[in-house]
């Protein structure tokens, strides 16, 4: 086990990272950042930030000899960059969850071999591959790029074959993968933490709503449908975590369609659905990541109420605060983030209760 006093390095300085290092501080760790930015929120409550570039490798080995280990809240950092930090350090999660997460076919291709379900999809490396795709697919559709998307980037959808043209430009003309859309009912997401020693903790699961890509609200208890597919769903998670064998938190979203489930994606980190759990759980998402990233036993997940809603501030959202700061039952978190653009995540406010 890490003792306290330890230092854990954080690759990337977004919120997660922000509430990650909130987590190890109670813990008694010190949190080193590694990112790019010049301000990153992780870095306002961070012992130290090393601003560099994830292909600096001379960056990368200094940022190595000044921590104890590495965890990550980000999972587009480059494998390369893992793979020479595990060569000095001890890096949880690994190159392997990355590896997978980074590219939508192999994690489809993964999940599939697992005794997953996905939605239909087949690969697109080019504009004619594309109308192969539709041909086989069907539309409506969506094109998604197979690396680098996230929160609805890197997207475009098709309505009829026409629109093949305008969706591949939309893309930027990269590799991808066409994914049939399919009747579901609701999303949900499955949370879990897997120790080093391979022992696993689950929470609840939520119900999750989108808005324009983006997620919105995190809510439990979820509807009966998601109840009944909720075990099957949990099974294979923690089958995909132990094969990968993941350190930390993983989450992996689903589709609860009316003929059984089907796994949509998975972030090899803590998620923005699990923000409830920080006053919704006995154990926050976050402290069982540093935990298992420690080394420390992990600890239990059980709702501390039945009911618990978490909203996202997302863009000017953020403006209402002396309101929410004023509203006895809002547990207010803000990312400490300058600009309130579109579509950017400010904070989230979690309510427990009716």
């Amino acid at each position: 086990m890490l003792p306290p006093g330890s230092t854990i390095g954080i690759l990337g300085g977004g919120q997660l990272g922000r509430m990650l290092a909130l987590a190890a501080a109670e813990l008694g760790y010190r949190c080193h950042i590694f990112a790019p930015e010049t301000d990153p929120p992780a870095a306002d409550v961070s012992a130290a930030h090393t601003r560099a570039d994830y292909a600096d490798t001379a960056a990368l080995s200094a940022f190595a000899q000044r921590v104890d280990v590495v965890t990550l809240e980000w999972e587009n950092v480059p494998c390369a960059a893992v793979r020479q930090l595990a060569g000095q350090v001890a890096v949880h999660p690994g190159a392997q969850s990355l590896e997978v997460a980074q590219d939508r076919m192999a994690e489809k291709q993964s999940v599939e071999w697992l005794g997953g379900r996905c939605a239909p999809w087949a690969q697109v490396d080019s504009r004619e591959a594309l109308d192969g795709a539709i041909a086989q697919i069907g539309v409506p559709a969506i094109l998604k790029t197979r690396r680098f998307g996230y929160d609805g980037k890197g997207q475009a959808r098709l309505h009829t074959a026409s629109d093949a043209d305008a969706a591949w430009a939309a893309i930027g003309q990269q590799p991808a993968i066409l994914e049939a859309m399919v009747d579901f009912a609701h999303e949900y997401s499955v949370i879990l933490c897997r120790g080093a020693d391979g022992t696993m903790v689950d929470w609840p699961v939520p119900v999750n709503l989108h808005k324009g890509g983006i997620l919105a609200t995190s809510s439990l208890p979820p509807p009966a449908l998601v109840r009944e597919q909720a075990p099957a769903a949990v099974a294979l998670a923690r089958t995909v975590a132990e094969k990968l064998g993941h350190v930390g938190v993983l989450t992996c979203e689903f589709f609860a369609c009316r003929d059984g489930l089907r796994f949509n994606e998975m972030a090899p980190r803590v998620h923005n659905s699990g923000h409830w759990t920080i006053e919704g759980s006995e154990t926050s998402q976050f402290e069982n990541h540093v935990r298992a990233v420690a080394g420390l036993p992990l600890r239990p997940t059980a709702l501390v109420n039945p009911r618990v809603t978490m909203t996202n501030l997302i863009g000017d959202d953020v403006a209402d605060w002396p309101r929410l700061m004023s509203d006895p039952a809002a547990h207010v978190h803000l990312y400490g983030k300058g600009e309130a653009r579109p579509g950017r995540k400010m904070g989230h406010v979690t309510r427990l209760g009716k």
